[in-house]
């Protein structure tokens, strides 16, 4: 690697220019013309009477709406990616919308598509599925079956279109009222006025009084912009629970269980093996009140260090940890990491104007990823950074694949950045000398564990419950921070003192339209990548083919599927899911003995 890498993306790889690219504005004529012309095709197009005929007809069909799905996705990472490194970039916020009314048409023109798929006759599909479709026959099927259970296709070709300005922009007035705020911050004697996103990362700072102070300043201002942020919720939840009424879907789980393909009873296995399991992390979170002197931990001390341990890893160092542990686990990995780092496909600058949290986005395109995050040196961030390599590693080894099979869900997403973070946390405390570091590492580690198994789960409670007030009427402020606090409590199982009422506003996740309930996939990855590094400890380096097999099948079967096919595990059955939450009580337990 080289000696000082640079921490700003670079985007005119893929569209020179920025927001006043030339060659991204034809790009974006090229997809209108080309979503015009299927389109038109599909209205033209009858349900085909025989194996032939649907190659003939539907096959240069597919293959068209192939193409535009790969474009539509490049041109969706290159907004968000422009919109995220500066949100005073107002230009870049019009193209996203451009670029969200071109995928509306295009979802319009699949409805068209799934009207056709749902009218073949089940024999003349099967031939189909054996012959020209086997590449992409699990997507279209997938289809085929979701259509039979929607609205007749002009409906859901309507929806789609008022989904641009109402659903999606009620999405998009969240982004605009994150990007207006701002936070005094003291400092050296100089205040600062720091984003959403500066802000954050102060939150977890070893000084308890201060950071007691930061986070009611953070509850404060998430309270000011409270008014904006429920009407946006209130909407977006209205919006669904509308459509799914006229679908005739009882549960608004439908849709996040359909699009992370994946059952309800394994949904429920995996969380009550949680439930069982939450003494051990409320155990941790008791001594950890105890070392920090209080009879019980408040919000802002979850994620706060212990002692006065706090190394600060610069980008570079944290660039080669990752690199070096990647390595041990897959070479391949490895190589890919340092190819991020050196090719500037990380966006990692601690400044002011980007927007709050990280992402991976994918260009199929050009067959490259960007990282997004705002990296301040802490063991948090090397982890976030390793867990959005593991997503960019994820699309690295399907890239060959057709994109109809390259749609992966967010669950199956989840698994290979958590995996990434795994690799990199736990050959960290093996290595650790320092006793103090080697109880940092070990608290990051458990930190991650009492987020996916008490944070994340905090905020299933929350949109369960809130959902079914929903259908109700509008949900007030007062109503929802009740509902937040009641889930916060039950998720920690009352362990903590002080919880964080508007923490429904502060979290962008909620706000996200493409995946509702954009919760649970996380804990799913979390535990999913726990058996799969326990199998990788087990082949040793047999298991970096297997682990890149697994990848490319994400997006071509249902998770229990897959488990079963690479893993010989069944999800629908508490074992799996105990075996990996096992490997987070370990780390319990090596916390407690070390804190004796």
């Amino acid at each position: 690697m080289v000696e000082t890498l640079n921490q700003t993306w670079d985007l005119d790889a893929i569209f020179p220019g920025g927001s006043s690219s030339p060659a991204f504005a034809a790009f974006l004529a090229r997809i209108e013309s080309d979503t015009e012309k299927l389109s038109f095709a599909l209205e033209q197009a009858e349900p085909p009477q025989s194996a032939a005929a649907g190659a003939a007809t539907l096959s240069p069909l597919v293959a068209l709406l192939q193409d535009i799905l790969a474009n539509i996705r490049e041109a969706e990472s290159f907004t968000g990616c422009l919109a995220a490194e500066n949100q005073n970039d107002k230009t870049a916020v019009m193209l996203g919308a451009k670029v969200k009314t071109l995928a509306a048409a295009y979802q319009s023109a699949l409805t068209r598509l799934d009207r056709i798929l749902s009218l073949i006759p089940d024999a003349v599909w099967s031939e189909l599925m054996a012959g020209d479709w086997t590449e992409v026959g699990f997507s279209l099927d997938e289809r085929r079956t979701q259509a039979r259970l929607k609205l007749p296709p002009e409906q859901e070709a309507l929806v789609f279109d008022l989904a641009v300005d109402g659903y999606h922009g009620w999405s998009e007035l969240y982004d605009t009222t994150v990007s207006r705020i701002r936070f005094p911050y003291e400092e050296n004697g100089e205040t600062k006025m720091l984003s959403a996103g500066q802000m954050f990362n102060k939150l977890d700072m070893p000084d308890r009084e201060r950071r007691s102070e930061l986070f009611r300043q953070w509850e404060a201002k998430w309270g000011e912009e409270a008014d904006f942020c429920a009407d946006a919720l209130n909407h977006l939840a209205g919006f669904r629970l509308a459509l799914y009424r006229r679908r005739g879907w009882q549960s608004p789980l439908q849709e996040p269980l359909a699009i992370n393909r994946m059952s309800r009873e394994t949904l429920d296995v995996m969380w009550q093996t949680v439930e069982r399991n939450k003494h051990h992390f409320v155990a941790y979170l008791e001594r950890k009140a105890k070392l920090l002197g209080v009879s019980k931990p408040a919000w802002h001390d979850i994620d706060a260090p212990i002692g006065t341990s706090r190394k600060v890893y610069s980008y570079d160092e944290g660039a080669k940890l990752i690199v070096d542990q990647f390595r041990r686990f897959s070479p391949k990995m490895a190589d890919f990491a340092e190819m991020a780092f050196r090719d500037r496909w990380i966006e990692a600058e601690d400044r002011n104007g980007k927007r709050p949290g990280g992402f991976c986005t994918s260009f199929p395109v050009a067959g490259q990823t960007r990282i997004f995050m705002t990296y301040a040196g802490s063991a948090s961030n090397v982890s976030t950074l390793a867990h959005e390599l593991g997503h960019a590693y994820h699309q690295h080894v399907m890239n060959d694949l057709p994109p109809l099979s390259q749609e992966y869900a967010m669950n199956v997403a989840e698994t290979a950045s958590t995996l990434a973070e795994l690799i990199v946390s736990s050959a960290a405390v093996e290595q650790a000398q320092d006793r103090d570091e080697k109880l940092a590492l070990v608290e990051d580690k458990i930190q991650r564990a009492v987020a996916f198994f008490m944070n994340i789960h905090a905020r299933f409670l929350f949109e369960t419950a809130f959902y079914e007030e929903r259908k109700q009427g509008l949900v007030g402020i007062e109503r929802l921070n009740a509902l937040m606090t009641d889930a916060q409590q039950r998720a920690y199982l009352g362990a903590l003192g002080e919880y964080h009422p508007h923490f429904w506003a502060a979290k962008l996740h909620f706000y996200i339209t493409d995946v509702p309930f954009y919760n649970f996939p996380y804990t799913f990855g979390f535990l999913f990548s726990a058996g799969i590094y326990a199998r990788a400890l087990q082949d040793g380096a047999a298991f970096e083919d297997k682990y890149a097999a697994l990848l490319r099948d994400t997006g071509r079967m249902p998770v229990e599927e897959l488990a079963r096919k690479h893993l010989g595990a069944d999800l629908t059955q508490p074992a799996f899911w105990q075996s990996a939450v096992d490997l987070s009580i370990a780390d319990v337990q090596q916390f407690l003995a070390m804190t004796e």
